[in-house]
């Protein structure tokens, strides 16, 4: 077999990248492996990717138990002023809360304690890894809604109870509608999709 490129000569083998047969003049050696001179360009001038993350998930963990640190530190600043927001706002309610409510809303602010390290880790993470970056219902951000719906709705509650609108103490008495709508949300998830409906025909005599 001759040369791709000088056609007189004798090809004394091949390129990895591209499979073209090359003579000893053609051929760039790279520990072993040879290329010829087109490929070896390419694979030099290829712009390396560059880390889209902090690249430290334990870190944004750590700085996580601190509202909003962990956001900053995966450089989600709209976020970061989310979590201290509805810190701030479960803080407050916390202080006027009365009977029922004030176990459920201290139950709210653990969970609120407890989630923002874990969605700082699974954020850096992802950014690391170049995912999706995952909702604060554990799903990818974009297939969802369900965290900015919860956002409103708990800021529209904080907002009438300061205006005096409402008693979010009363309110929180109904918790449990909670955990019935989520269960249902979570069996409906989890049933199989219906099948379509077989369609008949009808022979006309």
């Amino acid at each position: 077999m001759k040369c791709a490129v000088h056609t007189e000569l004798d090809a004394t083998g091949f390129c990895r990248n591209c499979g073209k047969a090359l003579c000893t003049e053609c051929q760039r050696d790279v520990r072993g492996i040879l290329y010829c001179e087109a490929c070896l360009a390419a694979l030099v001038t290829k712009p390396q990717p560059v880390a889209t993350g902090p690249g430290n998930p334990a870190l944004a963990a750590v700085l996580g138990c601190i509202p909003g640190l962990g956001a900053v530190y995966n450089d989600q600043y709209t976020k970061a002023a989310i979590h201290v927001m509805i810190f701030a706002g479960l803080i407050a309610i916390l202080d006027r809360a009365r009977g029922g409510a004030a176990p459920f809303f201290g139950l709210m602010m653990a969970a609120f304690v407890i989630y923002m390290p874990i969605d700082a880790y699974r954020t850096a993470k992802a950014k690391m890894q170049g995912s999706p970056l995952p909702d604060v219902f554990g799903g990818a951000a974009e297939k969802h809604h369900l965290g900015p719906i919860f956002l409103i709705v708990f800021g529209g509650l904080i907002l009438l109870s300061n205006l005096r609108l409402i008693d979010i103490s009363t309110i929180a008495d109904f918790w449990p509608v909670l955990l019935i709508a989520m269960g249902i949300w979570l069996l409906r998830k989890r049933m199989p999709p219906a099948a379509p409906p077989e369609e008949t025909s009808h022979e006309q005599r």
